[in-house]
């Protein structure tokens, strides 16, 4: 009982911040979320407790807050503002300190730099990235990498198991990017071998309408293949659960990482031009599994059945599926 009378605030409601928030609320929590686009704060209200386009409102609503944002900036101007109405409250007595789970995927020199605003007027910010596309924060099948202090991380456990399948502490601070980093850079390369392998089957004359289903047990599998490969089968980029361009900056982030560290990844080296060709040929806006279509291309025999919308007919797409990430 005492679950649904924990109030928890969500800044961003894109792809992950409407599917955490979402997912919060029908878990008995009391959620308001902030988000700058009106049309996403229309979209939002019947799901969640309130929505705000003032970031600094939801503090008198929950001191502990989720940040999904889309850049550097946006946190900084989000750990600026609430440091600003944090300090301008009242001196005296006792309040309840507020811890900000951040879980956008950033370099770690941005982590660091929005840590130290947050800490100069108190506020304690944990650095848990989320692993895990659109599609599976819908379905509360995310995991949570959280770095930082061991008690914040223990008092925002139950905000976690309220949006994702499983929780790690991955000790400290900055620690989950870089596991993010590390998933991200397996995810990359399964995302590839996944189009890769249905093109082949696609050749060898397989039945495609069961390939997925017939690979997903086998050695083979990946949970790419599982959840990427039926868009592939179906031509199918939209709604992106994670858009190209967003996925662009992503493995930038981890290719830096990667020579500062002298680390040989040959996959991942050989996956880039993919997911660049898949920009230069006008997808940054579609689903990473449009990666199909550019392997499709190197043959000459793309399909003709392509960019079907994923809303399946009868049926309203969720806030999560229907949105991009803020």
């Amino acid at each position: 009982m005492q679950r649904s009378k924990l109030t928890v605030g969500v800044i961003g409601l894109g792809i992950m911040g409407s599917a955490m928030a979402t997912n919060l609320q029908k878990a008995g929590f009391s959620v308001m979320g902030s988000e700058p686009r009106a049309s996403q704060r229309r979209l939002m209200r019947p799901h969640i407790s309130a929505v705000t386009a003032n970031n600094s409102e939801i503090l008198g609503h929950s001191r502990l807050l989720i940040t999904s944002l889309p850049s550097a900036e946006a946190l900084v101007s989000v750990a600026q503002e609430l440091g600003r109405a944090v300090q301008a409250q009242p001196r005296g007595g006792k309040t309840t300190a507020t811890i900000v789970a951040e879980t956008s995927t950033l370099a770690l020199e941005d982590k660091l730099h929005a840590q130290s605003i947050f800490a100069a007027s108190g506020i304690e910010m944990l650095d848990c990235p989320l692993s895990g596309t659109g599609a599976q924060a819908q379905n509360r099948d995310l995991t949570v990498f959280a770095s930082g202090s061991a008690s914040a991380i223990n008092t925002f456990m139950p905000v976690f198991r309220g949006f994702s399948k499983t929780q790690f502490n991955v000790g400290e601070f900055g620690n989950g990017i870089k596991t993010k980093w590390v998933a991200n850079l397996l995810v990359a390369i399964h995302n590839i071998s996944t189009a890769e392998a249905l093109l082949f089957a696609r050749e060898l004359g397989l039945d495609m309408s069961s390939i997925v289903e017939v690979l997903a047990d086998g050695a083979g599998s990946s949970r790419m293949l599982q959840i990427r490969g039926p868009m592939m089968v179906d031509h199918r980029w939209q709604p992106a659960t994670m858009r190209v361009g967003i996925w662009k900056k992503d493995m930038t982030i981890i290719q830096s990482a990667l020579q500062a560290l002298n680390v040989p990844a040959p996959l991942f080296q050989a996956s880039l031009p993919i997911y660049a060709a898949a920009m230069a040929s006008g997808m940054e806006a579609d689903d990473t599994a449009a990666v199909y279509e550019v392997l499709e291309k190197m043959t000459g025999q793309v399909a003709v059945k392509k960019r079907k919308s994923a809303k399946p007919a009868g049926r309203k797409a969720s806030p999560a599926t229907r949105t991009l990430r803020a």
